[in-house]
């Protein structure tokens, strides 16, 4: 696999919709019940949210591999020189690739540019995802069950790893 990372512009949110939504069934379907799925996908994902983030400082990094995306990741500066790294999500069938590696180390060697001295995410404390934080260096620094509407909240750990 010849995988590029290349940097999304606004004219890139229909890509990142559609593996948002091929990814999320898969990633959170046995921890998530189908009706939240949908609601976070619908705030998280609309066309105007993801025009909003890429205008005002999220960078959204796409993988391409032969001219088709195949995964994307998202961060920002949350205070200086601590960045955030808000998704990272690879299609199904390329992920256990060293895809999502290759992202994070791409983010990693980018903020550290920056004079970042720490990254952190929050995870859903029951997703898979957590043993792959961990050996890229994360650790769990706090619990945080956030409130999205609807009646539905995030529980997450908040993970952070330190340069």
């Amino acid at each position: 696999m010849s995988v590029k990372i290349q940097q999304a512009t606004t004219a890139d949110v229909p890509i990142i919709q559609q593996i948002a939504y091929k990814t999320w069934p898969n990633t959170y379907g046995a921890i998530l019940s189908e009706a939240q799925i949908n609601y976070m996908l619908q705030l998280m994902y609309n066309t105007s949210e993801l025009e909003h983030q890429i205008q005002n400082g999220y960078q959204y990094l796409l993988a391409v591999n032969e001219d088709k995306t195949i995964g994307f990741a998202a961060f920002n500066e949350i205070s200086p020189q601590t960045f955030k790294l808000q998704k990272l999500y690879v299609l199904p069938e390329a992920q256990g690739t060293g895809l999502g590696k290759l992202l994070l180390n791409h983010i990693i060697q980018e903020i550290q540019s920056k004079g970042a001295v720490a990254l952190i995410l929050n995870v859903n404390r029951h997703n898979n995802a957590l043993s792959f934080y961990a050996k890229m260096g994360f650790q769990i620094i706090r619990e945080e069950d956030n409130d999205i509407g609807n009646g539905y909240f995030m529980n997450d750990y908040v993970m952070q790893r330190s340069f």
